[in-house]
């Protein structure tokens, strides 16, 4: 069984990833693994003043980062697991320890073939949904763009206007000369620019699923069925 991102890249493009990225992006039920990365965030950081708000009250709900800094410590677990819909879903729950306090950004992804894509959903209630679109650099690198947001909550099924998007890219990388993973993360709205972001490395390392398991407190608290 090869892993949602494998599907969602091919085969072809997927072994065109450097084979460091390839292995993390491995994980997977069908490889039995999960990756753990553990660094530092050389530089968090929000766009415009009045952003903020929306950044706090995406923070209530494990969705972006209100705060900003700099040489944050930082950790990102990946495990794999069947939701309660069947579906092979991976963890990317990061995490950036603040001096006053840990902020967490959660999202947990599937790859849906009715969308051909993977689908985030964002935060601890899954309420947003948004496709992600995989592409391989010249480097070896992975590249991840979000494309259309749709907000869930009970009946309420309804895509969030461009106006009000965030439109994320992502470029995942891995260093030969530090031994360590480099990413880049920019979320800007086409309307009012720069809304936030983050930028650092960090090590990985790798566990058996199947003997470890999910660790308790990285699912989230309500599974959404749409995608």
């Amino acid at each position: 069984m090869t892993s949602i991102f494998q599907q969602a890249l091919g085969a072809a493009d997927f072994a065109r990833l450097h084979p460091e990225i390839r292995r993390r992006f491995s994980v997977g039920l069908g490889s039995g693994r999960a990756c753990i990365g553990r660094g530092r965030m050389d530089r968090i950081w929000h766009g415009r003043g009045f952003v903020r708000p929306f950044l706090a009250l995406g923070g209530s709900r494990n969705i972006l980062v209100p705060e900003a800094g700099r040489d944050i410590p930082f950790t990102i677990e990946n495990f794999p697991y069947r939701d309660s819909y069947g579906r092979e879903t991976v963890t990317f729950v990061r995490t950036f320890e603040f001096p006053r306090r840990a902020r967490r950004f959660d999202a947990t992804m599937v790859h849906s073939a009715e969308r051909g894509c993977i689908v985030d959903y964002l935060g601890t209630h899954q309420h947003l949904a948004t496709d992600l679109h995989l592409e391989v650099d010249g480097a070896g690198a992975l590249v991840i763009r979000s494309g259309e947001h749709r907000f869930r909550e009970g009946p309420v099924d309804v895509r969030v206007p461009e106006l009000l998007a965030g439109d994320a890219v992502v470029r995942e990388s891995y260093d030969e000369k530090a031994g360590r993973f480099r990413i880049q993360v920019h979320v800007g709205n086409r309307r009012f620019g720069p809304l936030f972001g983050y930028e650092g490395s960090f090590a990985a390392e790798y566990a058996d699923v199947t003997e470890r398991g999910v660790r308790a407190g990285l699912r989230p608290l309500r599974e959404e069925a749409r995608a």
